[in-house]
This record gives structure tokens, sequence and C-alpha cells, in this order.
């Protein structure tokens, strides 16, 4: 017997929550959430996308234990600025049954049409920033901090459910030269000159002058909000959102994986990258403490994989070459810290001005992920 219900408490959200990382014990590719992100994550005090999104949180039984869980998000911004008539779904985790997919989609369903919704779409979040998209391909292949995993058997569900295919995202890992692109950093300083643009360095302000570095950081996530506002399924970012992703980037900043160029003290482009934080995750199995500050420390200071966080460009400076400047900054510092390979994360496929960034380089198609669409009626 199946029965599905809809969870508020806070001790039922940490069911929800160790679910997934209960469901993947053992997975070595599987990459699981910090609690203290997803409390915040589904938390209206602390994420300020509860301002414009409604959400509601679903765990299914059988025989009385646990076996799926999903969450639906009304997200009244996003259905606004693009007119459509779509209930989200996240954090969708299921056992090998699809009997318990099919009733937990039953109860989105039903508040789809009470909400009169004509859609159901997902995985995707509250916003851009949050993990998109289901892993459709390359199951034999890790995760990043950025994506969620979920095993193959998944896909099964969803075309049995009726669904189809909304978006697909790309997922590329890119090998790490050997030595510096000389070509790029003459076409680097060319640009510079030409254009008036400086890079920030982020090394000395981390250092000096953390409130400067937080100022621009912040305008780095005012460019993102305004360079990816026509892709799918995003929305404006929040100065409260900007804050909570800034203290993200800030837990696993190297300054030498950050660029950002400026010109007369106002952001112009950025790129951020990480280090891989797939072992510390892993052993955290949702805490950083105490078990994973060891992993945590190891992984800041010998980075093997590093992942790419986010790449943007204001529009007023497309194509006048800042790209090259991030580009080269990144690879350099890439190189400097003996990175091999770098994760590009999920890149929308019609998305050709990001893809075309890797063209010059060695790089191989490792995942695809995917955004699903299913009818309500």
């Amino acid at each position: 017997m199946i029965e599905v219900r809809e969870i508020s408490s806070k001790k039922d959200k940490k069911k929800f929550f160790k679910f997934f990382i209960d469901l993947y014990k053992g997975n070595k590719y599987a990459v699981p959430n910090l609690y203290e992100d997803e409390f915040a994550e589904f938390d209206p005090n602390i994420n300020d996308a509860f301002r414009f999104a409604d959400c509601k949180m679903f765990l299914a039984y059988k025989d009385g234990k646990i076996a799926g869980r999903v969450a639906g998000i009304w997200h009244r911004g996003a259905n606004e600025k693009f007119g459509l008539k779509q209930l989200r779904f996240t954090r969708f985790d299921v056992i090998d049954d699809f009997s318990v997919t099919e009733a937990l989609f039953n109860e989105l369903k039903k508040w789809a049409k009470e909400l009169g919704m004509t859609e159901i779409t997902g995985p995707i979040g509250f916003s851009d920033l949050a993990e998109e998209g289901m892993l459709i391909d390359g199951f034999d292949q890790d995760s990043t901090y950025i994506e969620i995993y979920n095993y193959p058997y998944y896909v099964e569900h969803m075309q049995k459910l009726g669904a189809y295919k909304n978006a697909d995202w790309n997922c590329y890992r890119i090998k790490v030269p050997e030595k510096p692109d000389e070509r790029l950093q003459r076409l680097s300083d060319l640009i510079a000159k030409k254009n008036g643009y400086t890079l920030v360095d982020v090394k000395y302000l981390l250092k000096h002058d953390k409130p400067k570095l937080s100022d621009y950081i912040m305008q780095c996530l005012g460019v993102l909000d305004e360079a990816f506002a026509e892709l799918y399924g995003t929305s404006p970012l929040s100065e409260k959102q900007k804050e909570r992703e800034m203290k993200t980037i800030y837990m696993a900043l190297i300054p030498e994986l950050a660029a950002v160029v400026l010109k007369d003290d106002k952001v112009v482009s950025y790129g951020f990258m990480m280090p891989s934080m797939k072992n510390v995750l892993q052993k955290a199995r949702g805490n950083i403490f105490p078990f994973a500050i060891i992993p945590y420390i190891k992984a800041m200071k010998h980075i093997e994989v590093a992942d790419m966080m986010s790449i943007g460009v204001a529009k007023e400076h497309n194509n006048k070459g800042s790209v090259a400047m991030i580009m080269n900054s990144c690879l350099n510092g890439l190189i400097k810290l003996g990175v091999k390979e770098l994760e590009t994360g999920p890149e929308l496929e019609t998305n050709e001005n990001v893809q075309n960034l890797w063209k010059n380089y060695e790089r191989k198609l490792v995942k695809r992920r995917r955004c699903w669409g299913i009818k309500v009626d």
C-alpha cells in the first residue's frame, strides 16, 4: 500500500532531505546536498523566492517505509515572466517502483489543477542558481556541487508518466592545457587596452578589502541576472537571494579560479570556478562538521578537478572580448594550481555562446540532463 503525505514540520523535512542520502548510500557518483542548505532553500524566512512562489513537499510511504519524495513549486514570478501556466517539481527521488512515482505525481497534478496550471515541469528549482534537470545520460560520471544525481530508472518512470522534453542541458569535461596559451594572453592584453578593461585582484581584496570584493561579487550576480534573463526557467534574483549566493561563493572561493573584469569600477564580466566538492559532500552525508572538515581542507588545497560555477557578460559589453580575459585568467589559475580537468556544469544545449567558449580545447560531452514536461489533463 502506498500513502502520500504532505509535510511541513522540521522533523518531516529532515526525513525528506535524508531520503536522498539513504537512497544513494554507497553510490560513488552521487553528491548529497547539505542539510543546512536544504533547510534554507525551503524556508520562507530565508529563501526570498517565496515572495513570488509557493511550495508543497510530499513524502510517499510504502508498507510504512519512505519510498519517494517530491516538492512542487508554483513559481508565479516565472509564469508571469514567460506567460506560462506551469507547476515546477524538484527534489524528486524514488525507489524503483513506478507506482510510487505515479502516486507522487498524482498529488502534484491535483495541486496543479487547483491552481489552474496546465503543465508540470522539472526538475527545476526556485531559481537558475538551484539544481536543474534530471540526468538522462552519463550515469557513470561524478556529479558536481550544482547537480543532483539520479538512477537510470528515473527516466523510465518519467516516460511511463507520458513526460516529454522541455529543455536539455549538456555537461562537458575539459582537459586543462599544460601551459598558458600565449595567443590568448596577447588577445586578452589587446582587448583590455582597447576597451579600458581591468582585472580585479581577487587575492588582494580577499585579504585586505573584503567589503570591496563583496561589492564586486554582488555586481557579478547582477550581471548573471541580466545575462541569463531570457534562458529557460530563469527568474529575477532579489538582493537577498544574491546575498545567499555570495555566501556560497565565499565558501569555495579560490582567488586563482575567480576572474572579474571592470570598466570604470563596474563589473563587465566574470567567471567563477571552484574545487570539486564531491568527496567532501559524500563524507559529510548532510553535515560538513565534524566528518568532512578534513576532506574540505584537502579539497581547497589540492585541486585535481575544478567545477565551473558561472560565467557571464553584461549585455552592454557583449561581443567586446572581455570573455577572453576571463578565460585567460582562469586557465592560468588552473595551470598554476595543477588542476587536470574542468567540469562545465549544465549548459543549455541551445546556449551556443557558452558552449563556444570551449571549442578550442580538448573537451568531451560526459552528461546530459533534461527538464521534463507533463500535461496536467
